[in-house]
């Protein structure tokens, strides 16, 4: 089923986190952050909205890195109910889809709760302060990729956020399969 995240709660600060990474290191959200920016992408393996831009999505974090902007990704999905999602499936589209960025395993799911995250993918844009300043969408793909003259939402908005500090005031949300939380 498809879940939309809240707007963008401007200021908000992040709960800290130490999550393992795909690439064998354990990371901190200080250990991500640019010296202009940060922005943490909710993934998961299975998603057909994450699927579908998911090239996008690397070809944004590369091209944000020369704005300073730092780029991570989290996946929280229940990986016993959504094998695909567990962190050796993770490793290997890390390894397949050449990440430049880590791709960290919230395996209890405190960050993704503690975060508020909503959907894969779900999108946190931050200042150099860590403060959030956009919680909108890639572009305008869905399910299925959108034409690639589509605007850039997230890359835009981060050269922003790098070049002055602030997000854009309108920000459409992203869309995608909602996060699947065990049912402890």
């Amino acid at each position: 089923m498809a879940a939309t995240p809240p707007v963008c709660d401007f200021g908000w600060r992040p709960p800290d986190f130490d999550l393992p990474a795909t690439d064998g290191q354990r990371y901190a959200l200080v250990d991500l952050r640019g010296p202009r920016g940060l922005v943490v992408a909710f993934i998961c393996n299975h998603c057909p909205y994450v699927l579908a831009v998911l090239d996008r999505i690397v070809r944004d974090a590369r091209d944000l890195e020369s704005h300073g902007v730092g780029f991570a990704a989290i996946c929280s999905n229940d990986a016993e109910s959504y094998p695909a999602d567990g962190f050796d499936k993770m490793a290997e589209m890390a390894r397949a889809r050449q990440f430049p960025f880590p791709y960290l395993h919230d395996a209890d799911q405190s960050v993704a709760r503690g975060w508020g995250a909503a959907c894969t993918p779900d999108f946190f844009g931050f200042g150099s302060d860590l403060t959030l300043q956009y919680r909108g969408r890639l572009d305008a793909s869905r399910a299925q990729a959108g034409p690639p003259d589509l605007r850039r939402d997230l890359y835009e908005a981060m050269v922003d956020v790098a070049q002055s500090g602030r997000g854009p005031r309108d920000q459409v949300p992203s869309m995608g399969c909602s996060i699947k939380w065990r049912a402890d």
